[in-house]
């Protein structure tokens, strides 16, 4: 088993987590920005990275966290009975609510809602709960995209004090962000990832950050931005029974679907094809069919030997119920067609593919049928 240059392997998100502590011990590394597809364990890699500052036997702790955890600081109280009093409860026992009765954050949450949402709010401190106005309707329930903006916007008013130096968040010492932008279009995408810019260069020298993605657009604008402040890029891959993989990537940051192709790529190399795998070649002939502008996924392997056949077979093929959590093998002659197809598509268009994957042994080609009916 040889491993890429710039790839390093892992058996758990544990050392995951503490490889990322180790960089960021580098004074000149402020900032790590992973990118992982969902499913890959980034939430549960943040609490590894939270639990590692945690001292043994005291309450002591350096990270304030946003990740789903975060979000279920928060709970809806719908009001069944009367159908009036709607309100979003708060749980004021986590430490992540410190000094908020005391600080008043409503000034410094508006700061942040104001760019991306139109409703007003009020905070009942006794109670500990939130409710929202949109003109002159009171006590309404926000859409599931407003409240996950909300609650982005109430985590950076914390880190807001953080910085400025709150003695109730002096214990924080990095900042841990995964998926800030689950329910937002990609214009609200773009917005989040050019706030959370300005506010880590206010934090640099004070306090070092992760962020992790699935989003694309989301980690490109992240890299974008950030090019003039010390920080690292990652590819966080699992990678099945061997663990994990973390790829640096520094020079450009790698799209999904690249990334996609590069492990189709891999995958096809090793012999070791599963029935998922026309399901993934499939999504990225949809996103390529649209960049160009084509009417159907189809007109992406115009032009490349018996392309009737291939479209046919990856209109039936991609329907099935194949999970890559329970991967099934693919016979010889489906997998030499999944070959011939990704080998051409391959061949018409030129990306260039990062190397993710640790390389295993390539196992025997099947043998090309000399008809293939689909």
């Amino acid at each position: 088993m040889n491993t890429p240059a710039g790839v390093r392997h892992y058996q758990s998100l544990r050392n995951v987590a503490i490889r990322l502590r180790d960089d960021l011990s580098n004074d000149e590394k402020q900032i790590l920005l992973l990118y992982a597809y969902n499913g890959t364990g980034k939430t549960r890699l943040s609490m590894e990275f939270k639990q590692r500052g945690k001292r043994a036997n005291t309450d002591k702790r350096d990270t304030l966290y946003f990740n789903a955890f975060t979000e279920d600081l928060f709970s809806w109280d719908n009001d069944l009975q009367n159908d009036a009093e709607r309100v979003l409860k708060i749980n004021s026992d986590s430490n992540f609510f410190a000094g908020f009765s005391e600080l008043a954050l409503e000034e410094k949450i508006f700061g942040f809602l104001g760019r991306y949402a139109d409703f007003d709010f009020k905070i009942d401190y006794e109670k500990w709960t939130i409710s929202f106005k949109k003109g002159e309707q009171d006590n309404i329930k926000v859409s599931r995209g407003e409240e996950n903006i909300f609650i982005w916007c109430i985590f950076l008013a914390v880190c807001e004090l953080c910085i400025d130096g709150a003695e109730s968040y002096n214990w924080v010492k990095y900042f841990y962000i995964d998926d800030p932008i689950s329910s937002l279009d990609e214009n609200n995408a773009i917005a989040v990832a050019s706030d959370l810019v300005q506010l880590l260069k206010r934090a640099k020298g004070r306090i070092k950050a992760v962020v992790s993605s699935h989003h694309t657009l989301f980690f490109n604008v992240m890299c974008n931005e950030l090019r003039s402040i010390g920080h690292k890029r990652y590819f966080l891959h699992k990678n099945g029974e061997l663990g994990y993989t973390l790829r640096g990537t520094d020079d450009t940051p790698h799209y999904h679907h690249v990334a996609s192709l590069s492990e189709l790529k891999a995958a096809m190399e090793s012999g070791d094809i599963k029935t998922h795998h026309f399901n993934t070649l499939r999504s990225i002939l949809e996103k390529t069919s649209s960049f160009f502008g084509f009417n159907e996924f189809g007109q992406c392997i115009h032009g490349i030997e018996d392309e009737v056949l291939f479209e046919r077979a990856l209109n039936l093929l991609s329907h099935g119920k194949h999970s890559v959590y329970q991967p099934a093998a693919m016979g010889d002659d489906t997998k030499e067609l999944f070959i011939r197809i990704l080998t051409g598509f391959l061949e018409k268009y030129k990306f260039e593919l990062p190397e993710i994957l640790i390389k295993r042994a390539a196992a025997p080609r099947a043998v090309v049928p000399a008809q293939v009916q689909v």
